[in-house]
């Protein structure tokens, strides 16, 4: 499955990917906001975050990497996860040399609009630690309006407590 619109490819993830991923997951910024170590921690653990990503025969997620349109190359990663009974979460990072373009909003929005109306989710879920700022206003951008704040509610990658804000779309939100 792959999604085009002007400025973003969404496509499938391939094994080709893991030593971006790797490298990716080392960053500090994707590091922090990210609970992933197995996929920082070498490369086979990158190839399995991988793998898991480009399998969607669960039905439980369904995940993209983000590319540049014209070579294709990896730009970060937007993914739907705990799909169940129409309801969701979207989870995404983007790399430091392409952050502040749009590209995430643009991204999130586009996998909304697709889960909204291939997969009939009703509601999709955004949760960031209330300290990622970037992560609020992608959410704004993507049409999730605040709902609220979940205290100290998930361990982020220094393994420390963070409150989230929970932002909230609906299919019928216009």
């Amino acid at each position: 499955m792959q999604i085009s619109v002007p400025g973003l490819l969404l496509r499938p993830w391939e094994s080709e990917d893991a030593p971006e991923v790797l490298a990716a997951m080392r960053e500090p910024a994707i590091a922090q906001w990210n609970a992933a170590p197995s996929a920082a921690a070498g490369l086979e653990g990158a190839r399995e975050w991988v793998r898991r990503r480009a399998d969607w025969s669960s039905g439980d997620h369904a995940s993209f990497a983000v590319a540049d349109p014209a070579s294709g190359a990896l730009v970060g990663s937007v993914s739907l996860h705990r799909i169940h009974d129409g309801d969701g979460s979207i989870g995404y990072w983007t790399l430091a040399p392409v952050r502040g373009r749009g590209l995430a909003a643009l991204a999130v929005g586009t996998v909304t609009g697709w889960a909204f109306q291939q997969l009939g989710l009703h509601r999709i879920e955004l949760c960031h630690a209330v300290a990622n700022t970037a992560s609020c206003r992608v959410a704004e951008k993507a049409g999730y309006p605040l709902e609220g704040t979940l205290r100290e509610s998930y361990r982020y990658g220094d393994r420390q407590r963070y409150d989230e804000h929970i932002h909230g779309r609906l299919a019928t939100d216009g």
